[in-house]
């Protein structure tokens, strides 16, 4: 008994201590899904833990790259949070697939709303076109509670791959597939914006193809019809002449 007691003290304590060391990597916010094709848009929503037991989370900033900025940037309502769009005059115009940019939504401030503890909440966002240059963008993040702490989530991916103390969301880009404009989700601007490549839709009446030919169809019966009554007509004079003739001859 000493011996099966003895083991499961050690599995508790082996399990305790995997799931302190495995706490701190999950709680921090993220960016999902954390891929995207380039050159594309694509919905993304900012998902925030809140890791305090004594405080909520009652506000989210999160900061757009400006090295690669987007030109199509919208949020989607949340019921208690106000959502503040910030753009920005950037340093100096950069060209992007669709024109050239000196301003871009540089910051996207959440307020209003309240993340309890033990809760997490999603801040979605849709935007593009995502450049094809690079193979990931950054979003710095700042968490603040309602306690006054404020907790920076800004440190840029290990050259190593290990994980940083306080990692910034990233989003990874994948190569662009199908037409090289980042599959299905290429040609689809986010909420409220229109896609410089999407075609509008055609304007005018339908045809409808099965009509048009029962009408040809119809048209040609009329036609031979009336051919076909004008020959018994001429026939039919014909004989009356050639029957005349052939009294006369009688007579």
């Amino acid at each position: 008994m000493s011996f099966i007691r003895r083991g499961a003290s050690v599995l508790a304590a082996t399990t305790a201590l995997t799931l302190g060391l495995a706490m701190p990597a999950l709680a921090h916010v993220t960016i999902q899904p954390g891929t995207a094709p380039q050159g594309g848009f694509t919905k993304v929503a900012f998902r925030v833990p809140n890791e305090r037991d004594d405080a909520g989370t009652v506000k989210l900033e999160v900061s757009f790259p400006a090295d690669h900025p987007l030109a199509f940037v919208s949020v989607k309502p949340l019921p208690g949070w106000k959502a503040e769009v910030v753009e920005s005059k950037l340093p100096a115009p950069v060209k992007v697939e669709d024109g050239e940019l000196e301003e871009a939504v540089t910051k996207v401030v959440w307020t209003g709303g309240k993340i309890n503890p033990g809760e997490f909440q999603e801040f979605e966002v849709s935007m593009g076109r995502l450049p094809t240059g690079v193979d990931q963008l950054i979003f710095p993040a700042t968490q603040t509670y309602s306690s006054g702490e404020v907790v920076k989530w800004a440190d840029p991916p290990a050259a190593d791959g290990s994980e940083a103390e306080h990692p910034a969301p990233v989003l990874k880009l994948t190569p662009a597939t199908g037409d090289g404009h980042g599959a299905a989700t290429a040609t689809t601007a986010p909420a409220g914006q229109t896609s410089p490549q999407a075609s509008p839709p055609a304007s005018g009446p339908s045809v409808t193809p099965v009509a048009a030919t029962a009408d040809g169809a119809d048209g040609a019966t009329d036609g031979t019809a009336r051919l076909l009554g004008v020959a018994g007509l001429v026939v039919g004079v014909v004989g009356v002449v050639i029957g005349a003739l052939g009294l006369r001859r009688r007579a």
